[in-house]
């Protein structure tokens, strides 16, 4: 009887711990909670964190994030209004405002991720295909520098004249996207491309046109390079030509100075000893025509003879 008493008394205590224990649930700072009784909400969000009451047995609690959540999209290939294919990725930030509409529309945060997959890769094609790609590219009409090299596309991109830019088509993709999602217990909070880039073909297309516009460039600077050494070859060859003429000027002048010079040394010469004067130069003759090996054959009445004969 005893040991009945006990056990009769050990259920009722355990059934009075599973009792409290189910009557209190704690909401966390980064929670949101909604009561479901027999599968039907009872009561408004719990959004306040701290310990609460419920009805044991018959009440559940479903707990929702309160954070800001992470959408991350795939990339897309979207075409432009210009006609341009590019490849656009994509991220936003949300939040849960409204648990019970949520879980009614949504269930889950899976659901809604793929929800906003539709709604914010839908927004983000029909903001694209209304704009030029240099909207995407640019965010401003801040003017950049072109240089005379530069020509083509790179000259008319420049000039171009941004309407609203980036920035604002980021804009334009989450007011779209806010008034799609507010009938769903969430907002989106912010929007932005996270990177833009050209299909694969088109990548290439232009890969290959830098290319060419890179190698126009080096073969002007290669041409103006030519170009110069070329004027500088000419200016060199023009100072070696002026140098080399006044060089031959200057002995040309030496010359016909010393030759003037001897001129009146042999004149003088001359005029003091006309005979010697002669003898002289008739040996200067003799020194440079004869050798050991030459045999001269000599008249009568020649002038060397006739020194010869008087040495003699």
């Amino acid at each position: 009887m005893k040991n009945a008493l006990m056990a009769v008394f050990g259920g009722v205590v355990l059934l009075g711990l599973v009792a409290v224990g189910g009557v209190f649930y704690i909401v966390g700072e980064t929670q949101q909670a909604v009561i479901f009784q027999f599968g039907e909400p009872r009561g408004d969000p719990i959004v306040a964190p701290g310990l609460k009451l419920k009805l044991p047995f018959i009440q559940k609690v479903t707990y929702f994030d309160n954070r800001f959540l992470e959408w991350d999209g795939d990339p897309n290939e979207v075409p432009t209004r210009d006609k341009r294919f590019i490849h656009v990725d994509t991220y936003a930030r949300w939040q849960i405002t409204d648990p019970l509409k949520y879980f009614q529309r949504l269930r889950n945060e899976q659901g809604a991720q793929s929800r906003l997959d539709d709604i914010l890769d839908g927004e983000t094609r029909n903001v694209i295909a209304n704009h030029d790609l240099i909207e995407l590219v640019r965010s401003s009409n801040r003017e950049f520098a072109v240089t005379e090299l530069m020509a083509g596309d790179a000259t008319a991109e420049a000039g171009a004249t941004i309407e609203q830019g980036r920035g604002q088509l980021a804009n334009e993709v989450l007011l779209a996207a806010q008034s799609r999602t507010e009938d769903l217990g969430i907002e989106i909070l912010d929007f932005r491309f996270k990177r833009l880039n050209y299909v694969e073909e088109v990548r290439l297309e232009v890969y290959a046109r830098m290319i060419s516009e890179r190698n126009r460039i080096a073969e002007q600077f290669r041409s103006e390079g030519a170009g110069e050494s070329a004027r500088i070859n000419g200016e060199r060859e023009r100072d070696l030509r002026v140098i080399t003429s006044e060089a031959y000027r200057e002995a040309q002048e030496i010359n016909g100075r010393a030759d003037a010079e001897a001129a009146d040394i042999y004149a003088a010469a001359y005029g003091r000893d006309a005979e010697f004067y002669r003898f002289l130069k008739s040996m200067e003759v003799l020194r440079q025509t004869m050798d050991s090996a030459t045999v001269m054959v000599l008249s009568t009445d020649s002038e060397f003879l006739r020194y010869l004969g008087q040495s003699r």
